[in-house]
């Protein structure tokens, strides 16, 4: 081979191992900025100002690509957990990489280490509070949701949460006390909203009747006791659909807590009791029982959404898992429509009114002067869902025929003729909250202030709450599955080096060869 000859081999390869290096060092700094998304936590004045509990914390997760008027999901931690730890969960089960890929943002909200499980038993968490007005967790998590929405321009018509454990019930809880500012949700192995007031114990936010499964009512008793938590709220207003899923052999939170909440939901959305279909559903080799209830007004909506997994552990397998919940939350696709697919069905359209009776007719005189017609009644308007009144039509009065003379000289009187009937609207009937018993809840049976906490989750598999013995001490966190996933390196640091090494290979290697070309 000839010295021209091998130099052109050599140039081309020199060529080739060049753009190789640079390619590769581009490579890793467009990986390194896909990864520069983390969950951060927010320092500014989330709460807009009020006094919610100092012992609550707010992170996010912002995609490198966010979606125009981007809709919103809070994510939920189980007791002793942390907003790291349900991020790790909530990765797994594939929902990180959704918002990444369709762009939508997640709230991230903490308890300090010095809290156990969230407050969704008090008062103060479980009464719709506004603007500035101070609340419990549920209100801190709303600041938080507002917040977004004001800064982040999100969209305030598709907000939705998802929680494990005790973030199932806080989830619960939300939905229960905020219908105006969540549309939807999806909880693992949580409790009805209200339950948890029963013997509440302070010291580590336990309920053992509840978490036992011993706290027990009608549908109606459950539906009374949402309705007292937003008492102002109309009665035929939208109501967030729920994703239930629970394990028949939970030991930590009584499978029975999910036929109560099924009672809860029924009756507060108006659903019949039976489901619209019950199916089977593997996944991952286990077997659900899958009842859907769909919304009266629109068929093609599942407002209701029960799993409970046959043997299934506390969080269930498919714990924080996104394959069946996003599309649930309609967040598994793009574009994302500006309002909530449930609530733009038929919910809140306005009533329309009755129309307008007829006016009964002049009665013509005669010997005995006959009587006008009757004046036909309005029809009735229909009221919408959600919507205003249907003004009802009313009928004109008939005229008063005139008397005729006749032989004895006598008028013949007429009748008069009615007025048409007044059409009725479509009328709205104020929803009565149900009372709220005696306790430091004020919102369940027979529970005060007063139990000792029993044991707390466990955190196996699931990312579950650990337990405390009796005594209702605050119990150790189990460490939480997953990874904090804090991205805190500068983006593309590490492949700019690297493409350094690679140019300054390549010349080394040509000043050798330049020293002996047939090398």
């Amino acid at each position: 081979m000839s010295l021209r000859k091998n130099g052109l081999l050599l140039a081309s390869w020199r060529a080739r191992h060049f753009a190789a290096t640079v390619a590769l060092g581009a490579s890793l700094l467009a990986g390194a900025s896909a990864s520069a998304a983390s969950l951060t936590q927010v320092t500014a004045a989330w709460n807009g100002g009020t006094t919610e509990p100092s012992y609550i914390s707010m992170y996010e997760y912002v995609p490198n690509t966010v979606a125009t008027n981007p809709p919103i999901l809070v994510v939920v931690h189980y007791c002793g957990g942390s907003a790291s730890g349900i991020f790790g969960e909530a990765q797994g089960g594939n929902i990180i990489s959704a918002a990444d890929s369709e762009g939508f943002i997640m709230i991230f909200p903490q308890l300090a280490s010095s809290r156990n499980c969230w407050d969704v038993a008090t008062t103060a968490s479980l009464t719709h509070a506004t603007g500035t007005q101070s609340g419990g967790d549920t209100k801190a998590i709303v600041d938080m949701v507002n917040y977004e929405i004001s800064t982040r321009h999100a969209n305030a018509n598709r907000v939705y949460s998802i929680g494990s454990s005790s973030g199932a019930m806080m989830t619960e809880a939300l939905l229960a006390v905020y219908p105006d500012v969540f549309k939807g949700g999806a909880e693992f192995s949580g409790v009805p909203a209200g339950c948890w007031s029963d013997q509440y114990a302070t010291s580590n936010q336990w309920s053992g009747p509840c978490a036992g499964g011993t706290n027990t009512m009608t549908a109606a008793a459950w539906g009374a006791l949402v309705r007292g938590m937003y008492p102002s709220y109309p009665a035929n207003g939208f109501r967030p659909r729920i994703q239930l899923w629970h394990g028949t052999a939970d030991t930590t939170i009584s499978p029975t807590n999910q036929t109560q909440a099924i009672l809860e939901w029924t009756n507060v959305m108006g659903l019949p009791t039976n489901p619209t279909t019950t199916t089977t559903v593997t996944i991952s080799g286990h077997s659900y029982m899958r009842q859907q209830w769909t919304d009266p007004t629109c068929s093609s909506i599942t407002q209701l959404d029960a799993w409970t997994e046959s043997n299934g552990p506390h969080g269930t397998d498919a714990n924080m898992n996104g394959q069946y919940s996003l599309p649930f939350m309609n967040l598994d696709k793009t574009p994302f429509a500006a309002t909530d697919p449930q609530a733009a069905c038929g919910s809140g359209s306005t009533g329309s009114g009755g129309t307008t009776g007829s006016a009964g007719t002049t009665g013509s005189a005669g010997t005995t002067g006959s009587a006008g017609t009757t004046g036909s009644a309005g029809a009735t308007g229909s009221g919408g869902k959600g919507g205003t009144t249907g003004s009802g039509g009313r009928g004109a009065g008939g005229v008063t025929g005139s008397g005729g003379t006749s032989s004895t000289g006598t008028g013949g009187t007429s009748s008069t003729g009615s007025g048409g009937n007044t059409g009725s609207g479509g009328t709205t009937v104020t929803g009565s909250g149900g009372n709220n018993s005696s306790g430091s809840g004020g919102n369940t049976g027979s529970g005060g202030d007063t139990g000792t906490g029993t044991g707390g989750d466990s955190g196996a598999g699931s990312g579950g709450d650990t337990g405390t013995g009796t005594g209702g001490s605050t119990q150790t966190p189990a460490a939480a599955p997953g990874c904090a996933c804090d991205v805190g390196s500068a983006p593309g640091g590490n492949a700019f080096v690297l493409l350094l090494a690679g140019i300054f290979v390549v010349m080394s290697r040509r000043r050798r060869t330049e020293r002996s070309p047939h090398a």
